[in-house]
């Protein structure tokens, strides 16, 4: 009797590849160098050189302003000069720029270091993400970048305390030299990315000029606006949480919250990259809105230290899913040869939100105190999600990822 051969099941294209695999590298060595001297910078800036507050901050807060000031242009230089070669450049000046902080003699020059070190991070983080992105199977995308996501968040752990530590155990000039090294691994894995550049004939467009563009990606100005609500609500948390710790008498809990938030977000980006990618964007983006706001609604009550840890789980589960997921719907809105200039206009977005929200947020909270502050930024998440289903929510991909 003859028996019908049965094809074998299309095995699922890989995600996790030689070039993946360095690529992760090297953008957990760019977010690692960030993170270890966030939470060192302001305190060195007072000790060193007798900064004010205001200075000490703005010597921590050049960073964000070299890096959204280079988002203008970091898409356009990627997609015309090249991933790879944008991303070396990038590299390599990031490395020089962290070996400055040690003889930086002024504060001025601290501050010069500062803006160069976050414009440069800027490009490559936008030319890895790129190089990223274009070795991650299109039925995967949400999947793929869920993963590369999880080297951020793991140096979003690790990379504060860890600073914190260095500088306890060896000064400030032993952090520097840490930093410096972990610099140069990230430039030694990039040495290490085998992928060619894309001939420029295959980017004409964008090789003879420069033009609003090849600043923001049409495509993606509105995802990237939804971000920048978002980031705004986020800029809440990062930025006033110490003081809100200190004055509730929480610091127990806010110990713990980048901690609680870092190891869910690490675990659910396992799973909620696989269902954005089979049940659409809805799916995940809903859930990520929900957890935000009611993470922010737990901070506004909070009066209990496993309140605020709460709130941190949620805030993973929230913020946390909504980066990877805005990133992959950015990403599918683009065509190859534009990828940089799309994930840099949701990254220009998310920075802005961040960057500029301290002020007015501040300027809230002296007028209602951190309880209404807390539930204004709710409110705002619920706002980005009306905003998120009108520009975004309806359409097909949203609501399945079209094959």
């Amino acid at each position: 009797m003859h028996h019908p051969v049965t094809a074998p099941a299309e095995a699922a294209p890989r995600i996790v590849t030689p070039v993946f695999a360095v690529a992760w590298l090297v953008n957990f060595a760019q977010y690692l160098t960030f993170y270890l001297l966030a939470t060192t910078m302001a305190l060195y800036a007072v000790k060193q050189f007798g900064a004010g507050d205001a200075a000490a901050g703005f010597a921590s807060s050049a960073f964000v302003v070299g890096a959204t000031v280079a988002r203008i242009f970091a898409g356009h230089v990627v997609d015309s000069l090249g991933r790879r070669r944008m991303l070396l450049v990038s590299l390599a000046v990031v490395t020089l720029a962290c070996a400055a902080y040690l003889p930086a003699s002024s504060l001025g020059l601290l501050v010069a270091v500062r803006l160069v070190h976050g414009a440069m991070y800027a490009v490559a983080s936008t030319a890895v993400m790129t190089l990223a992105q274009s070795v991650i199977p299109a039925s995967r995308r949400a999947e793929g970048t869920g993963y590369f996501a999880l080297g951020t968040t793991l140096a979003t752990a690790l990379g504060p305390a860890a600073g914190l530590m260095l500088v306890s155990a060896a000064g400030y000039p032993g952090m520097f030299w840490a930093t410096t090294a972990v610099a140069a691994v990230g430039l030694a894995f990039g040495l290490a990315l085998r992928v060619p550049d894309e001939p420029a004939s295959a980017r004409p467009h964008l090789v003879r000029g420069f033009r609003l563009g090849g600043i923001l990606h049409p495509a993606v100005v509105p995802i990237g606006l939804f971000m920048l609500l978002v980031g705004v609500a986020y800029a809440g948390v990062i930025t006033y949480l110490n003081g809100y710790a200190e004055q509730r008498g929480l610091g127990a809990g806010a110990g713990l919250f980048f901690l609680a938030y870092a190891l869910v977000a690490l675990v659910m980006r396992l799973v909620l990259g696989r269902v954005q990618d089979r049940r659409g964007d809805n799916a995940v983006v809903g859930l990520g809105l929900v957890c935000f706001a009611a993470s922010l609604v737990l901070l506004a009550v909070a009066r209990q230290d496993a309140v605020v840890v709460l709130a941190g789980a949620l805030c993973g589960l929230g913020y946390g899913t909504l980066m990877p997921a805005a990133q992959a719907i950015a990403v599918r809105l683009v065509p190859p040869h534009q990828m940089g200039t799309g994930i840099s206009t949701l990254y220009l977005g998310v920075d802005v939100g961040i960057g500029l929200a301290p002020l007015p947020l501040g300027a809230l909270l002296a007028a209602g105190g951190y309880l209404w502050m807390y539930l204004v930024l709710a409110g705002f998440v619920v706002l980005a999600g009306v905003y998120y289903v009108l520009v975004h929510g309806r359409t097909p991909a949203a609501r399945a990822v079209a094959r």
